[in-house]
């Protein structure tokens, strides 16, 4: 099984997620990683987004892709390690993005 994600250039890409209460929420898709551990998304509840400085104000979640009965479902990273490496390897992406971003600026 392969990660889905499809960017949207002009506007931030959304999901909604429905907890085990049958309450729904609104995150905002920061990231996704596929590596031989699996495939994970980075979000953003959507009710902490700022215009600007989005990573730096806010706290983002790491969800892991897993095979459900129809489709596939999002859950909790369950082993600390493995929670720990996926942090570090999204941050040095978002750092890279954000870099990336400031030089596209200065032109």
């Amino acid at each position: 099984m392969g990660c889905v994600f499809m960017s949207n250039e002009f506007s931030p890409d959304l999901m909604t997620l429905i907890d085990d209460e049958g309450q729904e929420h609104l995150f905002e898709i920061l990231d996704v990683i596929e590596n031989e551990k699996g495939c994970f998304y980075a979000l953003l509840p959507k009710s902490n987004v700022e215009e600007d400085n989005i990573l730096e104000s806010a706290n983002y979640y790491i969800f892991e892709v897993i095979d459900g009965d129809d489709e596939p479902l999002l859950a909790e990273v369950e082993d600390s390690k493995l929670l720990e490496s996926l942090e570090r390897m999204f941050e040095a992406h978002f750092e890279e993005l954000y870099d990336e971003n400031e030089m596209d600026n200065n032109f």
